[in-house]
């Protein structure tokens, strides 16, 4: 199950408010923003991950992918415009 990020009743961006150790039963509670990286859809995150898998190389990745090289820049572009409006 993918973890929510987005709240159901008014679509605002959900915080973390308590992380619980399964070990030892430590509870830590206050108010941390969702990463970056989770704000992303699904999409997005799977392709963040075959970039790095890639080793960031567009070439490698746009051949894997059976896209052209310009498409998957395109694509990296957009991707890296909305990072830089989740991260302001």
């Amino acid at each position: 199950m993918r973890l929510p990020v987005i709240c159901p009743s008014c679509d605002a961006v959900l915080q973390v408010s308590t992380l619980t150790c399964d070990h030892c039963q430590t509870t830590i509670n206050g108010s941390y923003p969702m990463p970056v990286f989770l704000r992303l859809t699904p999409d997005e995150q799977e392709f963040v991950m075959k970039f790095l898998l890639a080793s960031g190389s567009i070439k490698e990745m746009a051949a894997q992918e059976g896209i052209s090289y310009p498409t998957l820049r395109n694509r990296l572009d957009e991707l890296i415009g909305k990072i830089k409006q989740l991260q302001q």
